[in-house]
């Protein structure tokens, strides 16, 4: 399975190279979400795919979160839970020594596991139909044409209110969540080694207070057609 899932994306990498050079076909189309904690993008990232694929499309869109740690783990051939656990590492020790503890026997570095990590979110992106809720998606498929880039805002008092309601917690509970999980998503970021890390690439930015969920998806629809990213991509052909 994992050469297979390697000989897949070598495959995209062409397909982007080609891109680049100017050939047909291409590469997404993706929309990519970055969210603080508590902006309930998950919940809003299926709405939109179910939104989208009620029109009429060459392809059926899919959300992709976790996902990208599945694939990964698949490459790498280690449990996908510690693949997730060593990008959420924010202390002293190194992604090396926690894989020593975990005691694999097959054992992966660093390195190899964050450019693994970079290359199925850079492969989901150039597939196209795809939705990808953070894993600096918006930095990694910064330069695809057709994509829409989303950036999901909200004051803390209605992250910390979402929170508390989504997973039962206190108020106090809630902000130590909301402050582990923005820390975690810090070090995610610098394991990926990106360049321009502290810059972002959004077309569009929504404060989850102003809109509701409803809301913010047309808002979504709007900017994609403005912004052509489904133009080549909207009617299936039918044979009759």
């Amino acid at each position: 399975m994992g050469n297979a899932l390697l000989s897949y994306l070598n495959k995209r990498l062409e397909e982007s190279q080609a891109f680049h050079k100017g050939s047909k076909g291409a590469a997404g189309p993706v929309i990519t979400i970055s969210r603080e904690v508590g902006c309930n993008g998950l919940v809003l990232a299926r709405i939109l795919a179910s939104r989208l694929n009620q029109q009429r499309m060459v392809s059926e869109w899919k959300v992709y979160s976790k996902e990208v740690f599945y694939k990964s783990a698949q490459e790498l051939n280690l449990d996908p839970n510690k693949v997730q656990k060593m990008f959420k590492t924010t202390d002293r020790y190194t992604f090396e020594e926690i894989l020593k503890a975990f005691g694999e026997k097959r054992y992966k570095s660093e390195a190899k596991i964050a450019k693994t990590v970079r290359d199925v979110v850079r492969s989901l992106s150039i597939d196209g139909f795809a939705i990808i809720v953070g894993r600096a998606s918006h930095i990694i498929a910064r330069d695809i044409k057709n994509a829409l880039h989303l950036r999901l805002t909200a004051p803390l008092e209605y992250r910390i209110a979402n929170i508390m309601e989504n997973n039962q917690l206190s108020q106090n509970d809630a902000i130590a969540f909301i402050n582990r999980v923005e820390k975690e998503r810090v070090a995610f970021r610098k394991a990926l080694r990106e360049e321009n890390l502290h810059e972002d690439f959004f077309d569009l930015t929504i404060n989850r207070a102003s809109f509701s969920t409803e809301q913010a998806v047309e808002l979504i629809l709007l900017a994609l057609e403005k912004k052509k990213v489904l133009t080549d991509y909207t009617y299936k052909v039918e044979f009759f």
